[in-house]
């Protein structure tokens, strides 16, 4: 592992600017009127200091404990960071298959054992492996399918995987190029599911005997809880709008039959909406009394006060490329991962990299 994955000291004050920034990479994009209400930061300083650096191709974080844990989407490690931010590797997911948007994606834990969303071939699919060892010599046991025939294609594989407050599992997936499948609630994809750690539907799924929790998304890649319970999910659009979404059990979310707010009676809105040159909203966190959003082509953290979700302040503007990931770390500050050397960004010379940013900045 690179000598440059390191804590290092509070790297300066970053201004903040209020210029909307775009990035020409990835799928989707497309003009658009304006979105929700968005606004820059406040012309005071942000300070961010680098937690990790040197990583390739991260896709998300999880904690064991205090240690974090991070997949890297193209070389199927999980590599297992030290206080000094150094990595080492945990271990390397065996059957992964990484091309395009697919690989090693989404990461929890749950009671010493992590669980991994990954690409192999002709499926997506959700294992679990035992995490034996002490901090600073961590290591995994061998895998055991949870979920396996989910669908995949060279984009839209969701791959985000969180334990919900009711101890349950949830699991985005994309609709894998087929949008119709969206609508199919025999099919998987296109789809949040929720499941027990073993991979089973719980009697108090909407859909009986299925794993179905919400249909008709089109590539949702974050989640997470409201203190209340309430559910949050982030959402790429096609050419128009990007979503965020309140997530009630058996919702259907309209995709591919409606792309941002509709305002139809059969189908749930988003509580907010951006284009996707500002936004392509990947990983969210709650921290408090607001939802964060990692944008990568927006390249930047919205601020979302629970509150109001219909509005938001925009942070770390255009300052650290493409955003894959945000996470609240054992510490109290916010993790946010940078996602520039996955082939659709233009990385620097330290990238990828963690980077740690106060609340109360």
């Amino acid at each position: 592992m690179s000598s440059r994955r390191r804590i290092r000291q509070l790297v300066g004050v970053l201004a903040v600017t209020v210029a909307v920034t775009s990035c020409t990479s990835g799928t989707d994009g497309g003009p658009s009127p304006a979105s929700s209400g968005s606004a820059a930061s406040p012309s005071g300083t942000e300070e961010t200091s680098v937690v990790a650096d040197g990583l390739d191709a991260p896709w998300s974080i999880a904690f064991h404990g205090d240690v974090p844990l991070v997949s890297e989407r193209d070389s199927a490690r999980i590599l297992e960071l030290g206080p000094d931010g150094n990595g080492r590797v945990a271990g390397e997911i065996d059957g992964v298959l990484s091309a395009e948007e697919g690989g090693l994606l989404g990461l929890a834990v749950r009671e010493k054992h992590l669980y991994a969303y990954f690409t192999g071939t002709g499926e997506n699919r959700i294992e679990r492996y035992p995490i034996n060892g002490r901090a600073g010599s961590l290591s995994l046991g061998e895998g055991e399918e949870i979920l396996g025939q989910i669908p995949t294609a060279s984009y839209h594989n969701g791959g985000r995987i969180a334990f919900g407050p009711d101890g349950m599992l949830y699991a985005t997936v994309g609709d894998a190029g087929d949008d119709d499948s969206a609508q199919d609630l025999g099919a998987l994809s296109g789809k949040i599911l929720r499941m027990t750690p073993d991979g089973e539907a719980p009697d108090d799924n909407p859909f009986p005997g299925s794993l179905v929790y919400s249909y008709g998304h089109r590539n949702p890649q974050g989640i997470a809880w409201a203190d209340d319970g309430t559910m949050y999910a982030s959402e790429f659009g096609q050419d128009t709008w990007d979503e965020l979404n309140v997530i009630e059990p058996g919702g259907n979310y309209g995709w591919p039959r409606t792309e941002g707010i509709a305002e139809r009676d059969e189908f749930v809105d988003p509580v907010q909406q951006w284009t996707p040159a500002e936004a392509s909203p990947s990983g969210i966190a709650i921290a408090g009394d607001a939802l964060y959003i990692a944008n990568l082509r927006g390249q930047r953290l919205r601020e979302v006060p629970l509150s109001d979700p219909g509005t938001a302040t925009e942070r770390l503007v255009g300052r650290h490329g493409r955003l894959r990931d945000v996470v609240l770390s054992p510490d109290g500050s916010l993790w946010v991962l940078t996602n520039n050397t996955d082939g659709r960004g233009e990385p620097g010379p330290d990238d990828d990299r963690i980077l740690g940013l106060r609340l109360d900045d």
